[in-house]
């Protein structure tokens, strides 16, 4: 098992999944998903282990506040943010403030900004 902390990242494209952890993989052990589904599935096999969960927003089954909400169902106690490369909008704005998420990251993303929210969380 390693020592590093753990996060997961959920996004539907490929090559997203590879830059972020390409990006964070040396200060953290990265899980990714490329789906809701597969999300869900990894952060119930990892609970003990997993510190974050970074969403995509857009994404075909559901979209990443409502992976995010049905994630907090049975791991609650952790920090939950989104990624996009789409605008803030009403729904990210509304997870926000009832601290569904912590923050919302837009992409391409600062890696030194969201390691600062991670470590602020974590």
């Amino acid at each position: 098992m390693s020592e590093k902390p753990a996060i997961l990242y959920v996004d539907d494209e490929e090559a997203n999944l590879l830059i972020f952890r390409v990006s964070f993989e040396g200060e953290r052990e990265v899980l990714v998903a490329n789906s809701p589904e597969e999300g869900l599935k990894k952060l119930l096999e990892n609970k003990e282990r997993i510190r974050a969960v970074i969403s995509d927003m857009h994404m075909p089954e559901m979209n990443g506040v409502q992976f995010i909400k049905k994630a907090k169902e049975t791991s609650g106690d952790i920090p939950y943010f989104i990624l996009s490369g789409y605008a803030f909008d009403d729904e990210i704005d509304d997870a926000i403030k009832k601290n569904t998420i912590q923050k919302f990251f837009t992409k391409p993303f600062d890696r030194a900004e969201i390691e600062r929210h991670l470590n602020g969380a974590a």
